[in-house]
């Protein structure tokens, strides 16, 4: 019979390893969400000392985390300098439905790569989501969406002929779709259906996207649907996993 040991069992040599990695992630997660919610004064970090002071660790366990931190692109570190923030996130809500552009209103200038806008057969799959007859015409874009410069996601987006039609006139770069839905439907949206998962990044997408291959990205699924209840818009968006950071205020009770 194979013999278990527990945690403190003196003879786990690896429980010592496995308790700082677990405490690093321990500080690694805090310190992650002090750098996404902008609350690094100066964009330096405390030194490793205060570090584990504060989190009431060794230093050991504070450099582990540090250089989790290092590993995803937030912080550098450099000997005689210290830590400071290398990239921020930039926040998206998940409680509100909003456009790129007006999601991240004031925090970076986005404009859009208008990569393909056709008309397209509706796959089974989109049909259904669409209500509309499989094989219909369904307006398709395909847009690079960038923040300050930057690539932040991909956005495959599907609509329905009568409303994303008239849209594949219109400004698609400098526009979100959301908007000019509304303006061509004449009534704003009302709700959407969402699924959200983390995905490794393709090679085609990896490229567009600027990032190595099998990087971490963030797919939404989104159904958007008319304030009447129509579906309207189904889109496909890969967030970078490294630029992007969900947020949503849950409430316990209807």
């Amino acid at each position: 019979m194979t013999e278990t040991l527990s945690p403190a069992d003196p003879r786990d040599v690896a429980a010592p390893v496995r308790r700082r990695a677990d405490r690093a992630r321990q500080v690694a997660d805090v310190l992650r969400l002090q750098i996404i919610h902008d609350l690094v004064p100066d964009g330096a970090l405390p030194c490793e000392s205060e570090l584990a002071a504060d989190f009431g660790v060794s230093r050991n366990t504070v450099r582990v985390a540090l250089d989790l931190l290092r590993g995803e692109g937030l912080v550098d570190r450099t000997p005689g300098v210290g830590t400071l923030v290398a990239a921020s996130k930039y926040p998206h809500g998940l409680d509100r439905l909003q456009g790129l552009a007006e999601t991240l209103q004031g925090r970076g200038a986005v404009h859009n790569e208008v990569r393909t806008a056709a008309l397209v057969p509706a796959a089974a799959a989109v049909a259904v989501r669409l209500d509309v007859p499989v094989g219909s015409p369904v307006a398709y874009l395909e847009r690079r969406r960038f923040a300050d410069g930057l690539p932040l996601s991909l956005d495959l987006t599907y609509l329905v002929p009568d409303l994303g039609g008239p849209l594949l006139e219109l400004d698609l770069a400098g526009r979100d779709v959301f908007a000019l839905l509304e303006e061509t439907a004449g009534q704003p949206l009302g709700e959407a259906d969402v699924t959200l998962e983390a995905i490794a990044a393709d090679r085609h997408s990896a490229a567009l996207l600027e990032l190595p291959s099998r990087a971490p990205l963030l797919l939404l699924e989104r159904l958007t649907r008319l304030a009447d209840g129509r579906p309207v818009d189904l889109e496909y968006v890969r967030f970078r996993g490294d630029r992007i950071s969900m947020r949503g205020s849950l409430p316990r009770h209807q």
